[in-house]
């Protein structure tokens, strides 16, 4: 399966089933994707001089078998009829 950051995905199973999205971050090393607003998690942050702190929301991993490409250039493949 080709993946490349920015390419639409479906997820095919877990918690988020039939959901899509658009590929943000890739770990090859752990075949591992993030997807926008998929799999959201909540993280707490503790104050700092930069940094507010308190409980924000962000996409965690998922893996890359829990997905499927549904890209719209794949879509447009032209089949040739034989006869």
């Amino acid at each position: 399966m080709l993946i490349k950051k920015g390419i639409q995905v479906k997820i095919i199973s877990g918690k988020d089933r039939g959901k899509t999205g658009e590929i943000l971050e890739i770990d090859r090393k752990q075949n591992r994707i993030k997807i926008k607003s998929i799999n959201m998690i909540k993280k707490h942050l503790k104050p700092t001089k930069e940094n507010k702190g308190g409980i924000i929301s962000k996409e965690n991993f998922i893996h890359l078998s829990n997905v499927k490409n549904i890209d719209e250039k794949k879509k447009e493949k032209k089949v040739i009829n034989k006869k």
